[in-house]
């Protein structure tokens, strides 16, 4: 049954159209009223002060720079002027930025290595400025200490006896939070004084 366009619809004094309109395209016409396009920039000066409030947020990589540029403006070349400005002046770096990156990462959220180069390359870092920020983090951590710290943190919430059940779901946690096979199997083996069992990875 199609919905009656009364005086008291809020589109009604707008748009005299008929009430099967409002029930078929009704909720697309509101979205694009509600959500309309952000205007498209057309002068580098304008995109680069966009870029700039973009930067004042949080830190980008080149790579995310240019997806958020890009939907603000079509023109490619507008886009190129503002990178290189951006660059020059030393707002956006990609070298700098792994290295934040790597350092927020593992010193903050405690996660490893390959966590954190999967994270970086998903923000299209490069792998020599990703390689070289995990070797600059690598030197101020301890990632079997960090792993045993997760170890026995995660045991401490378990009740009862520590079976291979649980073993199983602690070893995939930290395989997920980026710490190397071998460096999880000798801690947890380490810390509960026995063999671990084979686990096999959950896929991705």
């Amino acid at each position: 049954m199609s919905a009656v366009l009364t005086p008291l619809h809020p589109l009604a004094p707008l748009f005299p159209l008929p009430p099967f309109f409002f029930t078929s395209l009704g909720p697309y016409l509101i979205f694009f009223l509600v959500f309309p396009k952000p205007r498209q920039i057309e002068t580098e000066s304008a995109l680069y002060e966009a870029a700039i409030k973009i930067l004042m947020r949080r830190a980008h990589s080149v790579s995310e720079m240019k997806k958020a540029l890009i939907r603000r403006t079509a023109d490619e070349d507008l886009i190129q002027k503002v990178i290189a400005r951006l660059k020059q002046n030393g707002y956006i770096d990609d070298a700098r930025y792994a290295k934040q990156f790597a350092r927020q990462r593992t010193e903050g959220r405690k996660q490893g290595k390959f966590r954190v180069a999967r994270d970086l390359r998903a923000r299209g870092v490069p792998d020599r400025h990703i390689e070289a920020a995990l070797e600059e983090a690598a030197q101020n951590t301890d990632e079997a200490g960090v792993v045993r710290q997760r170890i026995e943190r995660k045991l401490r919430s378990y009740r009862g006896e520590i079976d291979e059940r649980k073993l199983a779901s602690l070893y995939r946690s930290l395989l997920r939070a980026g710490f190397s096979a071998d460096v999880i199997r000798r801690e947890l083996k380490s810390t509960l004084r026995e063999d671990v069992p084979d686990v096999e990875p959950e896929g991705e």
